[in-house]
Parts: C-alpha cells; sequence; structure tokens
C-alpha cells in the first residue's frame, strides 16, 4: 500500500513551526510496512490545498493531512476535501453537542467558532479525538483512503496508533511487520555500518538501516512474515549477530532509553545516583529525574558553575584547580566525589567542560566527565563539534551511557581515555 502525507501550515513553510509530524508519521508507516512515497507540505490556501489533494489521490492508495481542522479562520481542510472530492459538508449536532460538554465540563464557555470542529464531508466518519476537541476525519473515495488528523503532536500521535495504521494495515492486507531497534553509543554510523558490513550485505528480510539520533545510533531490523513467530524468527539471528559484534556498545532495544537502563541498574545493585554539573546546567539531572520512579533512586543535584562554588559545594581543592584547571579530568574526578560524599550517592555523574562559543581555558567543545561508583572514580574528555547546545546536548547523552559501562565495571574499556566522540 502507498501512502502520502500532507502536512497543511503556512507556518510550516516560513519555518515558525517545525514539521516534527511528518517525522512521526514516517516512523509508524515505516513500523508498520507501509510504503510512504511522497510529502508535501502546503500553506493556508485554499486551491492549493485542493490541487495536493488531488495529486495525492492521483498516485496513492491512502492520503494522511494533518494540521487545519481548528476552529479558525484559517483552518481549512475540511473544506479543501470536500471541493478536491466534489462532496458537501454536512454538520454533526451529535458533535456539536459533545463539544459544548467538553467546554462545560472545564467551566468555561466555548466560542461559537469551534462548532466548525463539527463539520465534515459528505460520507466520512468522525473519529474520537481523546486529545483535543478536534476529531479526525476518515473518508473513503474511490477505493482510497483520506485521513485528516490534527497537527498538534500528541494528537496526532494517538489518533495514528489508534485508528489509522490498523486501518492501513488491515486494508493492505500484506501479512505481519516487526521491526526491532537496536542502540548502540560510541562509534560514528559510519564506524557502525563498517562494523555491520557482512551483516547488512546477507539481509534483506529483514531489512537493517543505520539511524543517527543526538550521538546513539540505531539499528533498525524490519521483517515482513505472514505471521508475527515467522517475522521474528527472521529478526533472531540478525540481532544476534549484531549484539555479539557490538558488544557493550548495545544498551538497549525499541523504546529503551539510556536513562531507563540507568536507573534499571542502579535499582538492580541497590546503589543511588547523584550528579554534579557545570557546563551542562542540571541537563543530565533533568534527564534522568524526567523517568517515572526515578525518586527511588536518584538523590539529588550540584549546579556548581563557579569555581567557588565547586569548592564550597563539592570540595574541590584550590591546588586541583589551580594546577590542572577548570576544565580538566582532575576536577571532574573531584567534582564526582565531592557529589557522592555531600549527597550521599553510591554513584555520582559529573561533569565540567567548554561548551562555547567562548574558550574556558581549553577549546570550545573540550568537555569532561567523571563517574564515582563504590569501585572506583575515572574520567574521560571528550571533544565535541558542534555549537554550544549541540555540545551540552551530547556531553549530557555521553554522561549518562560512561556512567552505565562504569556502572556495569566496563568503563569505557577498548576506548581511548581522550578522543573525539561523534
Amino acid at each position: 500500500m502507498i501512502v502520502e502525507t500532507i502536512a497543511v501550515g503556512t507556518e510550516l513553510l516560513l519555518g515558525h513551526t517545525i514539521n516534527s509530524n511528518v517525522a512521526r508519521i514516517g516512523t509508524r508507516l515505516a513500523d508498520a510496512g507501509l510504503e510512504h512515497q511522497y510529502s508535501t507540505v502546503v500553506g493556508d490556501d485554499h486551491g492549493r490545498m485542493v490541487a495536493a489533494i488531488r495529486q495525492a489521490l492521483s498516485r496513492a492508495d491512502a492520503v494522511l493531512i494533518t494540521g487545519g481542522l481548528g476552529p479558525t479562520q484559517d483552518d481549512i481542510t475540511r473544506e479543501a476535501i470536500c471541493a478536491a472530492t466534489d462532496r458537501e459538508m454536512l454538520y454533526s449536532k451529535e458533535y456539536a453537542d459533545r463539544l459544548r460538554r467538553w467546554w462545560a465540563a472545564r467551566g468555561r464557555e466555548m466560542p461559537d467558532s469551534n462548532l466548525r470542529q463539527a463539520e465534515y464531508p459528505d460520507g466520512a466518519e468522525l473519529l474520537d479525538n481523546p486529545k483535543g476537541t478536534a476529531p479526525a476525519i476518515r473518508l473513503e473515495v474511490d477505493g482510497k483512503l483520506i485521513f485528516a488528523l490534527p497537527g498538534v503532536p500528541a494528537e496526532l500521535e494517538v489518533l495514528l496508533d489508534q485508528y489509522v495504521v490498523p486501518s492501513l494495515r488491515e486494508r493492505s492486507g500484506e501479512g505481519v511487520v516487526l521491526s526491532r531497534v537496536i542502540r548502540t553509543y560510541g562509534k560514528s554510523e559510519s564506524r557502525v555500518a563498517e562494523l555491520l558490513a557482512d551483516v547488512f550485505e546477507q539481509s534483506g528480510n529483514p531489512s537493517m538501516a543505520f539511524l543517527a539520533s543526538a550521538a546513539e545510533i540505531k539499528i533498525r531490523l524490519t521483517a515482513h512474515a505472514a505471521t508475527a513467530v515467522e517475522a521474528e524468527a527472521l529478526v533472531a539471528p540478525f540481532e544476534l549477530a549484531v549484539r555479539e559484534r557490538m558488544g557493550s556498545l548495545v544498551f538497549g532495544v525499541d523504546d529503551e532509553t539510556i536513562e531507563h537502563i540507568l536507573l534499571g541498574l542502579a535499582r538492580d545493585k541497590g546503589w543511588t545516583i547523584a550528579t554534579a554539573e557545570s557546563a551542562t546546567g542540571g541537563m543530565v539531572a533533568s534527564r534522568i529525574t524526567s523517568v517515572p520512579g526515578s525518586s527511588k533512586v536518584f538523590r539529588g543535584a550540584i549546579v556548581a558553575y563557579q569555581e567557588d562554588v565547586k569548592r564550597t559545594n563539592l570540595g574541590v581543592g584550590s591546588e586541583v584547580i589551580e594546577e590542572h584547571g577548570v576544565v580538566s579530568e582532575p576536577v571532574a574526578i573531584a567534582m564526582a566525589d565531592g557529589a557522592a560524599e555531600a549527597l550521599g550517592a553510591d554513584v555520582a555523574i559529573a561533569v565540567t567542560g567548554s561548551a562555547g562559543p567562548e574558550t574556558l581555558e581549553q577549546a570550545a567543545g573540550t568537555m569532561v566527565i567523571a563517574v564515582h561508583t563504590p569501585e572506583k572514580t575515572m574520567a574521560r574528555t571528550l571533544r565535541l563539534p558542534g555549537d554550544r547546545e549541540r555540545v551540552r546536548t551530547y556531553t549530557t547523552t555521553g554522561a549518562l551511557h560512561l556512567a552505565r559501562l562504569a556502572m556495569m565495571g566496563e568503563w569505557w574499556s577498548g576506548q581511548p581515555k581522550s578522543g573525539r566522540w561523534v
């Protein structure tokens, strides 16, 4: 089945809003084994929207339209669908009543303009939106499907999973698609591809793809089969080959994030975690505490941005700073040890560095991470490319991964103590 997407909104063309929905849709279509051949962005212009819908219907089996379902004058996706398919606009009194109840339950008076969301093309089905007031629309035209979905990402995602993908999978009748994402950290995308070159050459079903994301490299295996059991049997030997080749660089699969893995390790060992951050300003702690239940493991964080704060709160000796400078492994080690003692934690992750754009003793992008465990404390210097926020983001990810290895007792074995990670 061929699927085409149309993202509606002048703000997307102007760059005021990043079109992240196309990535969400593309990922779900790929995971479902559906062929996503075209993706179009069109502004809030009736004529151009009608032309885009007609063109999509001419070359795809299903068309997914996002945006333009709100209550304001520029939300004209419903009108464009009617014009593109030569249908009249109808009005659902039942849905209008639901809208009134939705507003009343929140103690607010509903603007009359919201009643536009009760309009729909003749022959269409209104799909309940549990996250918002705009219903999705499902319409069949000459054997082809049109889905119109709200542009709000949280609303889009739930409607994709609840209605759109299951409907398209049922219509396609192409059996089962199983995707397994193996998450790695510590090697570049090109190096991972080199390490797995012979495995890639043997792939076909399942297919293999390499995806770079925030310093992590994902290896996606996708198998097509008649049943889930058969698909799993196709994926299993390739997953085993990847794991054997990549070793400790593999840290999780599918939706497992490094934060979840790190907290799971701590719970299994009965350890607690703390952080001491300078250049990242609390970003490592934020990632850890984003996981529900992290309070059972996480003891706290110290953000020490100035030298005197490092000395006072973390016990970093003046002689260490004077001899090695703030951006150094000895200072990072002292910060990790100081945080472990001050917060009573078994594991402490410390970050210092020169994130840029100005230099601080060392070139911009020079970042130092230290990890304290009950076994020992070690540090590593990273030299990262990019602007300030990219350096800080990559350092945060690196700190979490180095902590994982340290807690496993591997201490980034096989890696140089200093070097550039990209």
